[in-house]
């Protein structure tokens, strides 16, 4: 084969997966072996760290997974993928809709606590944890956003899912799956941001998936990429629910929905000046 079409069979070069007439293999075990024994997060752990995971891991992973797959019709990525099969648009076009939309404000947030945990920890090498926390926050609060990702919630004065998912976070502790370092990070943060605030302002959704997250080793992007995996089975499920087949609710917003209209009122343009153009 000549250089030039060598460089051409390499151009897309991959140790995912490796598909040849009759064969099909991911990260070097066939998808025959896989079938009925792998789990679904067992199967997103292999194609992204190309091992597979143990037990204690692939569970932990699903925890998280679980945990935020939908958030009500008010969340911004469920109301747009229900706005879109009201257009027309199929159930790939509303997910793909939905999905863009889970951008820094709606889906970053789990990426954002990581890098926010990582900064505590590079910190707590000079100070004690608390100090840390302390300094990130100021840090980040000077720097990025006034809100801090992963914590504090618009709607749950605590958010359900927390507790449940730190409670697995601590038993892998104890069994020396993970180590725990994410965890104390994201703990600091609570303490020195409700003696910053003179009030408790406790960890949401996104902060304890991102402690299991990078707890796991994940890099901060795959935070959200993941997210963006577990919230599309919510964006499904509406979108599906919304075409009509779920519920009697197919087609466009009805003419009677309710919005509120802050501006001016109904108001007659200038004349020009000068006079008619």
């Amino acid at each position: 084969m000549s250089p030039e079409r060598e460089a051409i069979a390499q151009y897309w070069r991959t140790a995912i997966c490796d598909i040849k007439p009759g064969s099909i293999a991911f990260r070097g075990y066939p998808i025959q072996s896989l079938i009925g024994r792998l789990s679904f997060c067992g199967m997103i752990w292999l194609l992204l760290r190309g091992e597979l995971a143990s037990d204690d891991q692939a569970a932990l992973l699903e925890a998280a997974m679980v945990a935020s797959v939908d958030h009500g019709p008010h969340a911004p990525g469920i109301a747009i993928a229900r706005m879109a099969v009201t257009t027309g648009l199929p159930l790939n076009g509303a997910i793909a809709s939905a999905v863009n939309t889970l951008d820094d404000v709606h889906g970053g947030a789990g990426e954002q606590a990581i890098e926010l945990f990582e900064d505590v920890l590079a910190r707590s090498h000079s100070v004690d944890l608390e100090g840390a926390a302390r300094a990130a926050i100021t840090t980040w609060m000077q720097d990025r956003s006034k809100y801090l990702p992963g914590f504090g919630h618009r709607f749950h004065p605590v958010d359900p899912r927390v507790e449940p998912l730190l409670g697995r976070v601590d038993i892998q502790v104890t069994k020396g799956v993970i180590q725990g370092r994410y965890a104390a990070a994201a703990r600091s943060v609570c303490a020195a941001l409700a003696a910053m605030k003179g009030k408790q302002v406790p960890m949401n959704v996104d902060g304890v998936t991102a402690v299991i997250f990078a707890e796991l080793g994940f890099a901060p992007p795959l935070a959200r990429g993941l997210f963006c995996i577990s919230r599309s089975v919510g964006i499904l499920a509406h979108a599906w629910e919304q075409t009509g087949r779920g519920e009697r609710n197919k087609g466009p917003i009805p003419r009677d929905f309710s919005y509120a209209y802050v501006g001016p009122s109904l108001r007659d343009l200038p004349e020009p000046q000068g006079g008619t153009p």
